[in-house]
Protein backbone atom coordinates (compact mmCIF):
# COMPACT_ATOMS: atom_id res chain seq x y z
CA UNK A 1 0.00 0.00 0.00
CA UNK A 2 1.28 3.71 -0.56
CA UNK A 3 0.71 6.52 1.38
CA UNK A 4 -0.72 9.01 -0.75
CA UNK A 5 -1.40 11.69 2.02
CA UNK A 6 0.14 12.50 4.86
CA UNK A 7 1.14 15.79 7.06
CA UNK A 8 4.38 15.52 8.75
CA UNK A 9 4.89 17.52 12.00
CA UNK A 10 8.93 18.46 12.48
CA UNK A 11 10.73 20.41 15.25
CA UNK A 12 14.17 21.87 14.28
CA UNK A 13 16.60 20.14 16.45
CA UNK A 14 19.80 21.57 14.69
CA UNK A 15 21.28 23.47 12.23
CA UNK A 16 24.55 24.69 9.93
CA UNK A 17 24.37 26.98 7.50
CA UNK A 18 23.89 24.41 4.84
CA UNK A 19 21.58 21.56 6.50
CA UNK A 20 18.85 21.31 9.19
CA UNK A 21 18.21 18.27 11.47
CA UNK A 22 14.39 17.94 11.86
CA UNK A 23 12.40 15.47 14.26
CA UNK A 24 9.23 14.42 12.73
CA UNK A 25 5.97 13.12 14.16
CA UNK A 26 3.34 11.72 12.27
CA UNK A 27 0.30 13.71 12.95
CA UNK A 28 -1.42 12.17 14.30
CA UNK A 29 0.77 10.26 16.36
CA UNK A 30 1.75 6.92 15.81
CA UNK A 31 3.54 4.04 18.02
CA UNK A 32 6.59 4.04 15.67
CA UNK A 33 7.87 7.24 17.32
CA UNK A 34 9.63 10.22 15.90
CA UNK A 35 12.18 10.46 12.83
CA UNK A 36 14.77 12.27 11.71
CA UNK A 37 15.59 13.83 8.55
CA UNK A 38 18.92 16.24 6.97
CA UNK A 39 16.90 18.45 4.92
CA UNK A 40 18.25 21.27 2.91
CA UNK A 41 17.85 24.94 4.56
CA UNK A 42 16.96 26.05 1.34
CA UNK A 43 14.06 23.57 1.18
CA UNK A 44 12.27 25.54 4.83
CA UNK A 45 10.18 28.41 3.72
CA UNK A 46 11.63 30.40 7.15
CA UNK A 47 14.12 31.34 9.09
CA UNK A 48 15.29 28.13 10.51
CA UNK A 49 15.68 28.31 14.14
CA UNK A 50 16.25 25.68 16.57
CA UNK A 51 12.70 24.73 18.13
CA UNK A 52 11.05 26.31 15.07
CA UNK A 53 8.15 23.68 14.01
CA UNK A 54 7.94 22.56 10.13
CA UNK A 55 5.13 21.13 8.39
CA UNK A 56 5.41 18.49 5.64
CA UNK A 57 2.29 18.22 3.50
CA UNK A 58 1.36 15.62 1.16
CA UNK A 59 -1.97 15.61 -0.63
CA UNK A 60 -2.84 12.79 -3.35
CA UNK A 61 -4.01 15.12 -5.64
CA UNK A 62 -0.36 16.86 -5.83
CA UNK A 63 3.29 14.82 -7.02
CA UNK A 64 5.51 17.04 -4.31
CA UNK A 65 5.21 17.39 -0.84
CA UNK A 66 4.69 21.10 0.36
CA UNK A 67 6.84 22.34 3.23
CA UNK A 68 5.08 25.53 5.03
CA UNK A 69 6.23 27.02 8.27
CA UNK A 70 4.41 27.54 11.28
CA UNK A 71 2.74 30.91 11.50
CA UNK A 72 4.40 33.30 14.01
CA UNK A 73 1.71 34.20 16.27
CA UNK A 74 3.87 37.53 17.89
CA UNK A 75 4.70 38.55 14.37
CA UNK A 76 1.02 38.59 13.45
CA UNK A 77 0.30 40.11 16.73
CA UNK A 78 2.57 43.13 16.31
CA UNK A 79 1.12 43.59 12.22
CA UNK A 80 -2.59 43.31 13.56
Amino acid sequence: MILKSFVLVGTIISHDSVFSTVEFNLNPATNGGPSIAILPISAIPCKVEVGKTIYVVKDEKVEHPIISCEIDTQMEESNG
